[in-house]
């Protein structure tokens, strides 16, 4: 382990090396092991780097058992003696920033707060750690973020060392090393230690920044989310822009973007509830309406009227007729729906009418026996439906 690239030269972009062994996989997946590599596998919370050998591409990086597997998006007869390995460097650079960023943010909380990180999972466009704590206030996360900004300025050297198990004893170590044997020790001096495996910048200012993004409950511990490097100016850009769209919508600058659209949504709230209102009146006097034209059985065929509709009407017809039946049907988007409702008086079940209703038009529906609803195909027009509910 100790003597692979990606140990020896962190920022090491291009090497040469030559093919030990070439297989197929049980998925059928082309690989091939070099006598070393620059290429990290997947491991430790951080994802494989990708690149070419020569010129065919390196899709996926494994570590199985004691070898390292390039999986290949290419012909393996293609690959032969020494060849030429590069990476993708700016997504190995990104996952570097990230790695180290998630190191300085975790330390900054137990420096802080003592408290720890039990999971760490570097995302393709977000880091997340999970803390071992039941909550955090925003004036916690403001100082663990200004703390690890602090680190990052400072531009102090992430050092890395192989020890044994017995030399544990004589490094601050922020968290136990689950592994044995020879152990690797990621290092920044004088603030964090850490058994990592994983790749990280050779100083703390190349992760350039950190930025929260957000916190969330995620099974008894705090998800902390946030972005470092590259990823911040990403994350700003975006940001950027949808504020000064919504400000544009709004007419307003951006500083003022936020307070404006708190008086629109209120605006927006109040104008509603009004219209829910007006609506309420409208159905109460169309009601009132129908039951001054109808002798017995109210009925009413209408386009393009909700279910919710139809059952307001219904029941403010029955609700103030005890010895009224009422049966509303409406036609919308080449459906036909019905309501079926009766006064208190009434002995008729309504469960009885849609039932011989129902199946004309190939429906479903349910109910109880004072108010009934349902709805089906276009077999018959709205009118024809509305006789048969009558005759029902």
């Amino acid at each position: 382990m100790k003597e692979l690239l990606y140990y020896q030269d962190v920022m090491l972009r291009e090497f040469d090396a030559t093919i030990v062994s070439k297989g197929i996989d049980e998925a059928g997946h082309h690989y091939v092991v070099l006598s070393n590599t620059a290429f990290y596998p997947t491991g430790g919370g951080q994802p494989h780097d990708t690149g070419t050998l020569n010129t065919i591409e390196v899709i996926d990086v494994e570590k199985i058992d004691d070898e390292i597997r390039h999986y290949i998006q290419g012909d393996l007869s293609a690959l032969d003696g020494v060849i030429h390995g590069k990476l993708n460097w700016p997504r190995r650079f990104d996952h570097m920033q990230q790695h180290a960023g998630q190191h300085i943010l975790t330390a900054s909380f137990v420096e802080l707060f003592d408290a720890q990180t039990v999971s760490f999972h570097l995302g393709s466009e977000q880091v997340t750690i999970d803390i071992a704590v039941d909550a955090l206030t925003e004036q916690q996360l403001a100082a663990a973020e200004a703390r690890a900004n602090d680190i990052i300025l400072e531009n102090r050297p992430i050092q890395t060392a192989w020890i044994t198990e017995e030399e544990l004893v004589n490094y601050n170590l922020r968290k136990e090393v689950a592994v044995t044997g020879d152990i690797r020790l990621v290092m920044i001096p004088d603030f964090d230690y850490n058994g990592c495996g994983g790749t990280h910048p050779t100083s703390t200012g190349q992760v350039s920044a950190i930025k929260i993004l957000g916190t969330e409950k995620m099974k008894g511990n705090v998800r902390v989310s946030f972005v470092c490097g590259q990823r911040v100016l990403i994350e700003l850009a975006m940001r950027k822009k949808v504020l000064a769209d919504v400000a544009r919508q709004l007419s307003v600058p951006e500083i003022e973007a936020a307070t404006t659209l708190a008086k629109v949504l209120s605006a927006q709230k109040n104008t509603e509830k009004a219209l829910v209102a007006t609506k309420e009146e409208l159905l109460t006097y169309e009601a009132k309406a129908l039951v001054a034209n109808s002798e017995g059985v109210v009925t009413a065929a209408f386009n393009q009227r909700t279910m919710q509709e139809l059952q307001k009407i219904a029941r403010i017809i029955v609700t103030d007729q005890a010895d009224i039946m009422t049966l509303l049907v409406s036609e919308n988007e080449g459906k036909l729906q019905f309501v079926a409702a009766k006064g208190k008086n009434v002995t008729k079940s309504m469960k009885d009418v849609a039932g011989k209703a129902l199946p004309l038009i190939n429906g479903k529906g349910g109910g109880s026996d004072q108010m009934v609803q349902g709805g089906g195909e276009c077999t018959m027009s709205k009118e024809e439906l509305l006789v048969a509910l009558q005759n029902a």
